[in-house]
């Protein structure tokens, strides 16, 4: 940490960036309020920015007006950057090159981790080449399940039948928030999950659906916090689960016992580096019933709202929620 760093007016003007134009906009807009708000009671001169991207997501694509980014960013006079963007062009890297360009410290990981760990399907070919353990998957292109022709949706079906079985997951490979995520039991809800996440993303991975329990583990300046073990009564930890139901029960302590909690967190911390991933953010893991640990995603801007994760793991170890942020806060500044 530079020392130059040691009070809350040290730090300058502190932009929040939020919103955004992802599909996670509003979900953004709940973690930058609540991050703008634990930073002006730690005495920080900040501010909001809700930064337009000007893009059209759609079918994997992203039209970013960098101009008009950066002419926003240069008129509010700025000296570090808080990140509360969720999603594409907040979490995948853009932002991150465009404060750099315009030599502005942020919080987080940088633009290669950043862009990685948006990437469901690098992440996981990265992972697997590590050795590291996640569920086995197929990649599927939109353009194959929407092109008209019966014969060849066949065979993209039998396809991962044939490698994965049922049930499966299918993802949107480069959204977040488990947006248009669904889990097919069979042939028709295979086609019908693959339709919904073609309208998100011109790449869906299609992976092993691992039965037992979920786990998330939430790193904060190179060390792991308590695990949280997940529990809904949906089929999986979905958008609603995440954000909009009071039914998802989270335990935490996650009530392992001591030494297989250190050694997910061992593997949590081994992911979540393996990306180039620095300053703070959270790993998804599953554990099947034989108590194998089996790496899912990470998440390099996890939310901030009143249903997450990484600060309730940092309560759980005696991090109140005002003194996580301005710890994620000095991330901006600590290879300075």
């Amino acid at each position: 940490m530079n020392s130059q760093y040691d009070t809350p007016e040290s730090f300058g003007r502190v932009a929040v960036l939020m919103g955004g134009d992802s599909a996670e906009r509003e979900v953004s807009l709940k973690s930058g309020s609540a991050a703008l708000n634990a930073l002006k009671r730690k005495g920080v001169d900040a501010f909001k920015v809700d930064v337009r991207f000007a893009n059209n997501v759609g079918d994997g694509g992203c039209n970013h007006d960098f101009g008009n980014i950066c002419q926003q960013l240069t008129a509010e006079r700025i000296d570090i950057a808080f990140i509360a963007l969720h999603g594409r062009g907040g979490e995948d890297g853009v932002i991150q090159g465009v404060l750099e360009a315009l030599g502005i410290p942020y919080s987080g990981c940088k633009v290669a981790a950043s862009a990685i760990g948006m990437d469901k399907l690098r992440t996981k070919l990265l992972w697997s080449g590590a050795g590291l353990p996640t569920p086995a998957f197929e990649i599927i292109k939109a353009s194959e399940v929407l092109i008209n022709d019966e014969q060849i949706v066949e065979l993209m079906l039998n396809k991962i039948d044939s490698a994965l079985g049922f049930p499966v997951m299918v993802k949107p490979a480069h959204e977040g928030s488990s947006i248009g995520m669904n889990k097919a039991d069979d042939k028709v809800s295979l086609f019908n999950a693959l339709k919904t996440a073609a309208e998100y993303d011109s790449e869906i991975l299609v992976e092993k659906w691992i039965v037992g329990k979920e786990y998330t583990g939430a790193v904060l300046e190179g060390k792991a916090l308590p695990l949280i073990r997940l529990e809904t009564p949906r089929e999986f930890y979905d958008f609603q689960a995440k954000y909009l139901t009071d039914d998802t029960i989270y335990h935490c302590p996650c009530g392992l016992e001591q030494q297989f909690e250190k050694k997910y967190q061992a593997l949590v911390l081994d992911a979540f580096e393996r990306i180039g991933a620095e300053g703070w953010g959270r790993v998804d893991f599953m554990c099947d019933e034989q108590g194998n640990p089996w790496l899912i995603e990470i998440n390099t801007v996890p939310g901030l709202t009143d249903h997450s994760l990484v600060p309730m793991a940092a309560k759980n170890c005696g991090i109140e929620f005002d003194d996580l942020i301005f710890q994620i806060l000095k991330t901006a500044v600590s290879c300075d």
